[in-house]
């Protein structure tokens, strides 16, 4: 298929994206696209986020006290499967969640997601092995994980139009806040009341503030009903397959750095224990603001062009900032821009979905766009992790940073070649 004919079938998708945003949906009559209830959506969908993926951002202050602390026999490669199966099991149940919201209301598949994570994590609280946090903490944890994220993502591009990126961004940042508080607030609970009363905590708040947020996030366009239970047939659009495999490696790439540097700042640059915290907040803090900004550049220039420069931006960070860091300093600054630049992985894929396929089964075509982040996931950390044991003797990470830097490297590339399959024109809006 030429350029210029994705380039139309892009226009036709934009124009029925446009007629159903306009459309009433049913008999509830909603509120039209760019409403103000739009907004209560998107803080819905913030607020549910701010726990299910800050919850997986801070993961890298349990990384340091169980890899220095409380398992300091167990190797870093099998610790960091219990981050990594957060959120590669929340994308992996994500194709299930995305056909429950087709199916079902929203609402009632938020409020299980909440119940589900929150208990996770109150019966990991109780586990005393590795094995069973990568149960609990880590897989049961995503299972209600998706659940949450996949209407806080798939929504908000129901209720906006005009403003869809910066509104999806707004409601993705959510994650980045809560990586931001509870970097913090889990490194003191964990330095005053354990690892354990940490966990309990953040369970019961992930109940407390996901189950009434999910109440927020009404469905605006009605779904026809289908026989097949999952939609395979956008999985022979070549647009598509290129977008699966550009998520596969960015979010292979994504998560490391979360993991691993607030360690490396630690155990490389001998920095004391609370810089690992420090770290962590400097990247979702860093995030928190691109994902807002980015989200206003795509809105210009768009979605697809600006995650092309986002995944360009955060290989240039790892692999020439991060790679050579001898100090804190250099540290910082990598830690600071690689949050603003690779905010967009997490924000910008649901618009760009939403861009190439429209809106209607946006929550499903998402379940299977994010299946790519369980397999990224899956293969990056736990290897990363695996080559700091073997080559790094736990101090070293060059083999590690030139792994995860190779990830970002093949996302751009093949971002690269779906920019030009849509449009070759280098000043088309895309």
């Amino acid at each position: 298929m030429t350029s210029i004919h994705l380039s139309d079938k892009l226009s036709k998708e934009s124009c029925l994206d446009l007629a159903n945003s306009e459309a009433t949906s049913g008999p509830d009559h909603e509120p039209p696209p760019d409403s103000l209830y739009g907004w209560v959506v998107v803080l819905g969908a913030s607020l549910m986020l701010m726990l299910a993926i800050g919850t997986t951002n801070s993961f890298g202050v349990y990384m340091q006290e169980y890899q220095h602390s409380v398992f300091p026999s167990t190797p870093a490669s099998t610790l960091s499967w219990i981050g990594s199966l957060q959120f590669a099991s929340m994308c992996f149940f994500g194709v299930g969640a995305g056909v429950l919201i087709e199916q079902y209301d929203p609402r009632l598949v938020g409020v299980l997601g909440g119940v589900v994570a929150g208990g996770a994590l109150l019966i990991a609280s109780a586990c005393s092995s590795p094995t069973a946090l990568i149960f609990t903490q880590g897989i049961l944890f995503g299972a209600g994980g998706s659940c949450l994220m996949l209407p806080a993502a798939s929504l908000p591009s129901q209720w906006m139009l005009k403003h869809r990126a910066v509104a999806t961004g707004i409601a993705l940042s959510g994650g980045s806040v809560g990586g931001l508080w509870m970097s913090f607030a889990v490194r003191s609970m964990v330095a005053n009341l354990g690892w354990q009363w940490s966990l309990r905590i953040t369970g019961l708040v992930t109940m407390a503030v996901c189950c009434p947020a999910s109440l927020l996030l009404r469905r605006r366009i009605q779904v026809p009903k289908r026989d097949k239970i999952i939609d395979t047939e956008v999985l022979q659009n070549p647009l598509f397959v290129l977008l699966f495999f550009v998520s596969l490696f960015a979010a292979g790439g994504y998560f490391a750095p979360y993991y691993f540097m607030p360690s490396y700042a630690v155990a490389s640059l001998q920095a004391s224990s609370s810089w690992s915290a420090n770290i962590s907040s400097i990247m979702n803090g860093g995030s928190i603001a691109g994902r807002i900004l980015v989200g206003l550049l795509a809105d210009v220039i768009g979605p697809l062009n600006t995650l092309f420069l986002s995944l360009a931006v955060s290989t240039f960070v790892i692999l020439a900032i991060w790679l050579p860091c001898k100090s804190l300093g250099a540290l910082i600054a990598a830690a600071l821009i690689y949050g603003f630049a690779s905010g967009s992985v997490v924000s910008l894929v649901p618009v760009v979905t939403a861009k190439l396929f429209g809106i209607e089964r946006l929550a499903s075509i998402l379940g299977l766009l994010f299946f790519s982040y369980t397999l990224g996931s899956l293969v990056c950390s736990p290897v990363g992790g695996a080559l700091l044991d073997k080559y790094g003797h736990g101090t070293n990470y060059t083999p590690l940073i030139i792994y995860n830097g190779a990830f970002f490297f093949v996302a751009t590339l093949l971002l690269g070649v779906l920019r030009l399959a849509a449009n070759r024109s280098l000043l088309t809006n895309i």
